[in-house]
């Protein structure tokens, strides 16, 4: 599987040729590798279909300040591609590109250029044997919590190019009725511009041996994985602080019921990285699973890890109308580890809200009334295009946030739900993310996000929509070098979109956006409106 994204930034006169070798090479090998394997494996059809985006945003207050606003007009353009496989089981691909120029008039900014590359894909080189994935992406993440948080064709001082990638091999077998195994090698790297982060390279294994056809009512499984990373600095090349992950575990599961079940996991965590606290240590967790329905299902567990007390829940419900989702996890993770799961998920859309937990694998069937599953970076594309979302409402559908260096503990829980009726779509989202960075001594930063849209068909060809949301972000004292802070961001949107033809689509879309602080010269208003145009060809 490919996923790749490519969006770099440049002022007149181009990127540095090494900033597009370092993002360019690792990303490009990536996606070749695998693309390369996926016409030996199965004939494939692929379906092409260019098109070309165009947009015009006037905005009152173009560097979100609250001191001396100033208006701006940005105009964009983007000339691309969506490339898809077709008719295959055993190759899976979807490919987007389009070249963003972005022109700005007043507020002191340069122009840009971006360049947006989003792929999905998954071969089978030897059928139910040997199998190949990966994806790479690069992409503008926001730099800091603390600054902009406006898009980068809007307000790029906040922003910065972050490049992923990731190829895995991995091996399955069935050993009779007794037990399935799988084998699997990935590397992954993380590259970051103007060094906000270290750069980063890993190679990891993990190995499971689960119950098979065998066993019914009792499961059991064996894991083991070992990731090791390498963060670098872009500039002098030396190397900094090495990571190590390591894992060994055991779960068990007995069904009480056709409905009700418990599960357990012992193990043991051997980690090595930077902390003010212990960084490995024996783990269990116990929990149970309950599935009245099919169209139900809720699963919750409780811990101890060496970090401390852990709990997970997952659940989902669906009906004719309706999609209702509710998921909570904790973990140990990095940012290059966190951009690349996010990055490489895949999503349904659903409504007027893409369906969660997301999509596992290109072959699962989607919801009803649901299409995709499309990469993230489409997904997230095609919501600030056509539904009128910004960057900071993107948060609430699980996509990165900010960039942070070294190892944290990240809580996150996410719950909403979508439901139609009629000509009206309605969504209903939340979000609490917590990152305990482990060399601060738990000092966090903390997301919390509430997100309401409604949609209503005016016509076959006009659909209104609306999106309100309240963003509050905190950090410790520690994060931001003096007093803790704290601030609340409101988002409101409306908009028309009209589909003119079956392949040319216009938006109109108003968006009011403040933001509360306690620290001084950090609150802000702006006022824009952005009209832009989709044509497929």
């Amino acid at each position: 599987m490919v996923t790749m994204a490519v969006t770099a930034s440049k002022h007149r006169g181009g990127a540095p040729a090494a900033l597009n070798n370092r993002l360019g090479r690792p990303a490009a090998c990536a996606a070749l590798a695998a693309l390369a394997f996926a016409p030996a494996a199965h004939a494939i059809d692929w379906r092409f279909e260019p098109y070309v985006n165009a947009s015009s945003t006037y905005t009152d207050n173009v560097r979100q300040s609250s001191n001396n606003p100033q208006d701006a007009l940005i105009l964009t353009a983007t000339p691309g591609f969506t490339l898809r496989s077709e008719g295959s089981r055993r190759v899976q691909a979807s490919l987007q590109y389009g070249l963003t120029a972005v022109e700005r008039f007043g507020g002191d900014q340069n122009d840009n250029i971006y360049h947006n590359l989003n792929a999905v894909g998954k071969a089978e080189l030897v059928k139910d044997f040997l199998f190949i994935d990966g994806h790479a992406n690069v992409s503008q993440q926001l730099i800091s919590l603390l600054g902009s948080p406006a898009d980068a064709s809007i307000n790029n001082s906040n922003r910065t190019t972050v490049g992923l990638y990731s190829i895995s091999p991995y091996i399955q077998q069935r050993l009779g009725t007794f037990a399935f195994a799988q084998a699997r090698y990935t590397a992954s790297g993380a590259i970051f511009q103007n060094n906000v982060a270290p750069d980063s390279s890993s190679n990891s294994f993990s190995a499971s041996l689960n119950s098979g056809t065998r066993f019914t009512d009792f499961s059991w499984g064996l894991n083991y994985s070992l990731r090791k990373i390498q963060n670098r600095n872009a500039l002098n090349s030396v190397n900094n602080t090495d990571v190590t992950f390591e894992s060994v575990s055991a779960t068990a599961g007995y069904a009480l019921t056709r409905q009700f079940r418990v599960f357990g996991t012992v193990g043991h965590d051997s980690n090595d990285y930077l902390s003010t606290s212990g960084t490995s240590g024996a783990f269990y967790s116990v929990g149970a699973g309950w599935t009245p329905t099919r169209r139900t299902n809720l699963e919750a567990s409780v811990g101890e890890r060496y970090f401390g007390r852990t709990f997970s829940l997952a659940a989902k419900h669906r009906t004719r109308l309706t999609q209702w989702r509710v998921r909570y996890s904790e973990d140990v993770s990095d940012i290059s580890q966190q951009l690349l799961e996010q990055g490489g998920r895949l999503y349904f859309v659903c409504g007027t809200a893409p369906h969660f937990p997301p999509a596992s694998d290109l072959s699962e069937l989607p919801p009803p009334n649901c299409v995709g599953p499309y990469p993230a970076g489409q997904v997230a594309d095609a919501f600030q295009r056509f539904y009128g979302y910004s960057a900071a409402d993107l948060v609430t559908l699980g996509f990165p946030t900010s960039i942070a260096t070294g190892v944290f503990v990240i809580k996150s829980f996410t719950a909403g739900v979508s439901w139609d009726i009629g000509k009206l779509g309605f969504g209903l989202s939340a979000q609490d993310t917590k990152r305990l960075y482990q060399l601060l001594g738990n000092a966090q930063d903390h997301i919390q996000d509430v997100t309401g849209s409604a949609s209503y068909r005016l016509s076959e060809t006009v659909t209104a929509n609306s999106i309100l949301s309240l963003t509050r972000t905190s950090l410790d004292s520690s994060l931001t070098n003096g007093v803790p802070r704290q601030d609340d961001l409101l988002s409101l949107s409306l908009g028309l979109n009209r589909r003119f033809t079956d392949r040319l689509y216009g938006a109109l879309t108003f968006r009011h956006t403040q933001r509360s602080s306690n620290a001084a010269n950090a609150d802000y208003d702006e006022n824009s409106l952005t009209a832009s145009a989709n044509m497929r060809f």
